[in-house]
């Protein structure tokens, strides 16, 4: 039977209300005001995907993995035609006949017939731009598209919607949104108002996309229905003038937040609320985190987010609970010892949580006693079961976020855990064992916190198996970043329009435009009940060329890989990646069907999707979803961990590295930002080809970033960056660069910064040398060279297009 993905939607919807003025930064708005995969038509053959690395076919000579010759400072991005590979001698259609064969492309602009332009990429291999693409613009009108939802927020993977579910068929590409709602912003509008305007019918919010008809009405973008303009919406409080309901902030700006009222809670805004388990067995005491995260929230106490009702707690663990009295008065902080954890208890309830500007000084003394306290413990078991049920006990009447800090297995009580890694079954190619929980006492527990508003972090710090398929309920987040980041609490995001998979159930020919709506309402850390509104707006399309042309890759690529995750637990990993390679093979052939006529023989894809089988071959080759008997159980567990969880942007870099090589940068073509100078090398492919031992190479993971220096790199370069006077003189653990006061020092410094500057944390760096064992980790990014169990991406080119050809 043929393995193919559904394709379900990663969004909620909803509806409209109220307004106020848009701020500079995010801390000025917690004042409030405003300051200034469908699935296959049937009939389909049957296509079922080999396991990946057996009867390797002859690769062209083109794609032979040769020792990397010496490349030029600026590698070519052209077309790729190495001496004796043959151009193709029949001519790639013109727009006018690739407009006849998928069915007009009337009205379609220079940059969408670009789009579409056939690419063969068994001849074509240097497809990649030369930078990180922007994501593709929707085909609206300069007016709403200076007013729609930033994809970064708010990203479809098709930007121009077909008008029926039957075209949708046709293109054989998944339908699907991506939303980040909570993402840090620099500017928002603020919106205080007595009256949030909604529609009466579907209860969309009012937004960007709405019609007046007058000064009184207004018809919503979502079901049409006309609604009254209230009074209170008449004052425009930017202007400070009446009767301009069209020019209020939340007609005016697609993302906006409005202050709830108490139509919005179910009891009064709680104060943020902070608990600390801490694993202090013999392991984690071993393992130094303790004197770490102590530190480091002491350098971070004043930074909580919070106000002054902000309250905190510590709880510790190994073979019994121990709870910590830090009721202000007291001299020192009290250890309260909990050992029945059978049956745990809450000794008090009194001074356990204690108001943080109250009790700081005793919070400081409980952090620099920590580390001493547990130094000479024999302790090897692990309560963490019940140390969980008993933040449960203590966090139930207020909520809150617990943060855990875990070295080993669960061994005690309530939710103990045994070893189930076994590297004999990593060899299987059809199934991997124990991607779900052993038990179900964790996903209890978290529905329990859930219903009473409890947010769990939960890190991980041991080099053994965890069991992280049962321990999955965590946020993969700095210590520092955890301590002061941004944070909403008791938050809801709603879904008002019944959307559970992106189906088109009725023709949608009576309309231009196709609106979506995700509302938000949380907590902030100071007390402020919020709704957080966001509405994209994208164009309806009838032609199959303008589907195609809309396509957004990184965003199918990222919906594709949360349904494998899925599909690889619900049913097993081989389904899974056949899926994958068929949604590849689905496209190309739709693709190719409907233009046949004209087009040459070979692999042939719209340049909106010649990156397609490169993303999910390299999807492929993630731990989440790899074969062969490299990878733990833990480390496939947390992959998909982060596939199902990170924003589109942080799972691109994760799953296709960009690769630059450092250290021949020049001004040329740099960024010139606040009087610094920002080099801006090309992007290089995945390949071990574009490497050269005089060379130095960057290689940005998105959490983790490789600094690969070949044995013959440029001394100057290892001397005024690295601070060693040559390669053999670099440490083979380096994690960091230098502060040098040299020219070379300060442009990679420079370049790296400007790539970290829209992320929520700093990635680990690692310096790795050719000759060193940690290189392994940096060469098995380079996805399209061959691995133990997986085709080099030329290999996997010639298998999609056997497939096709079934």
């Amino acid at each position: 039977m043929r393995t193919v993905l559904n394709h379900t939607c990663l969004f909620s919807s909803t509806t409209t209300d109220s307004a106020s003025p848009v701020p500079n930064s995010y801390e000025s708005l917690e004042g409030g005001g405003y300051s200034d995969l469908a699935a296959p038509p049937a009939g389909v053959p049957a296509k079922q995907a080999p396991p990946f690395g057996y009867n390797y076919p002859t690769m062209h000579p083109a794609y032979q993995q040769n020792p990397a010759p010496k490349p030029n400072p600026s590698p070519s991005h052209g077309g790729y035609n190495p001496p004796g590979y043959q151009p193709y001698s029949q001519p790639f259609p013109s727009l006018s006949e690739l407009s006849s064969a998928l069915g007009g492309l009337g009205g379609v602009s220079e940059l969408e017939a670009e789009t579409l332009r056939p690419v063969n990429l068994l001849q074509e291999r240097n497809i990649l731009p030369p930078k990180r693409a922007p994501p593709p613009e929707p085909n609206l009108s300069n007016d709403l598209r200076k007013v729609n939802c930033s994809p970064d927020t708010f990203r479809c993977t098709l930007t121009n919607i077909p008008q029926t579910q039957a075209l949708l068929n046709k293109a054989r590409l998944p339908l699907g949104l991506l939303l980040h709602p909570f993402r840090d912003l620099t500017q928002l509008p603020v919106i205080t108002s007595n009256t949030i305007v909604r529609c009466r019918s579907c209860r969309t919010y009012i937004n960007p996309f709405v019609s007046f008809l007058d000064q009184r009405r207004w018809k919503c973008n979502l079901c049409y229905r006309v609604n009254d303009v209230p009074d209170e919406f008449m004052y425009n409080p930017v202007t400070r003038s009446y009767g301009e309901p069209h020019k209020r902030p939340e007609v005016q700006n697609s993302t906006v937040e409005f202050i709830a009222s108490s139509d919005y809670m179910l009891r009064p805004p709680q104060p943020a609320v902070y608990l600390f388990l801490l694993d202090v067995s013999h392991s984690a005491v071993e393992s130094g985190y303790l004197n770490v995260f102590c530190q480091s929230l002491l350098d971070n106490l004043e930074k909580l987010p919070g106000d002054t009702r902000t309250h905190i707690g510590f709880v510790t663990f190994d073979s019994t609970v121990h709870f910590y009295n830090l009721q202000e008065g007291l001299s020192q902080p009290q250890m309260l010892v909990v050992s029945d954890i059978d049956d745990v208890f809450i000794p008090t309830h009194d001074s356990l949580l204690v108001n943080l500007k109250e009790s700081k000084e005793l919070v400081k003394d409980l952090l620099n006693a920590l580390p001493g306290m547990f130094t000479h413990t024999r302790e090897t078991q692990s309560a963490l079961g019940p140390a969980l049920q008993a933040a449960y006990k203590l966090m139930s009447p207020t909520g809150g976020r617990v943060t855990v800090f875990q070295t080993q297995l669960p061994t005690l009580g309530a939710g103990l855990l045994q070893s189930r890694e076994d590297p004999n079954l990593r060899s299987s190619t059809k199934n991997v064992l124990h991607l779900g929980p052993a038990t179900d006492f964790y996903k209890k527990l978290a529905l329990d916190c859930s219903g009473q508003q409890i947010g769990v972090d939960l890190f991980l710090l041991s080099s053994q198996y965890s069991d992280l398929a049962s321990l999955e309920r965590a946020n993969q987040w700095s210590v520092q970043r955890s301590c002061h980041g941004k944070c909403g609490w008791t938050s809801l995001l709603t879904n008002q329009r019944k959307i559970s998979s992106m189906s088109i159930e009725e023709s949608l020919a009576d309309t231009s435009l196709a609106c979506f709506q995700a509302a938000l309402l949380y907590t902030s850390s100071k007390g402020k009940r919020r709704i957080r509104v966001h509405t994209l707006c994208l164009p309806v399309v009838s032609q199959l060329s303008e589907v195609f042309a809309g396509a957004d890759i990184q965003a199918i690529s990222c919906l594709l890989a949360n349904m494998a995750i899925d599909r690889s637990i619900s049913s097993s990993l081989s389904d899974a990646r056949d899926a994958l390679v068929n949604a590849v093979v689905d496209c190309l052939t739709a693709y190719r069907a409907n233009g046949s006529n004209i087009q040459p023989s070979g692999l042939i894809a719209p340049a909106a999707l010649r990156l397609f089988p490169l993303y999910v071959l390299a999807l492929l080759k993630q731990k989440a979803l790899r074969t062969g008997t490299s990878t733990r159980l833990d480390e496939r567990v947390f992959s998909m961990c982060e596939l199902k969880s990170q924003p589109l942007q942080q799972i691109m870099r994760m799953v296709h590295p960009d690769l630059y090589r450092i250290d021949n940068m020049t001004e040329q073509a740099a960024l010139h930002l606040n009087d610094s100078v920002i080099p801006q090398p090309p992007l290089l492919q995945l390949t071990a080809e574009k490497l050269t031992r005089e060379g130095a190479f960057l290689l940005d993971c998105g959490s983790v970033m490789y600094l690969w220096v070949g044995k013959c790199c440029n001394e100057t370069f290892i001397r005024d960056v690295l601070g060693f006077q040559n390669y053999a003189s670099l440490p083979s653990n380096m994690t960091e660069i230098p502060e040098l006061q040299t020219t070379y020092s300060e442009r990679t410094r420079a370049f790296i910064s400007w790539l970290l500057e829209s992320r929520t944390f700093h990635p680990a760096f690692h310096v790795v040398k050719d000759d060193a064992s940690t290189k392994t980790s940096f060469f098995q990014h380079l996805v399209e060279d061959r691995t133990e169990s997986a085709f080099s991406y030329y290999e996997f080119l010639l298998h999609i297009q056997q497939q096709m050809s079934k």
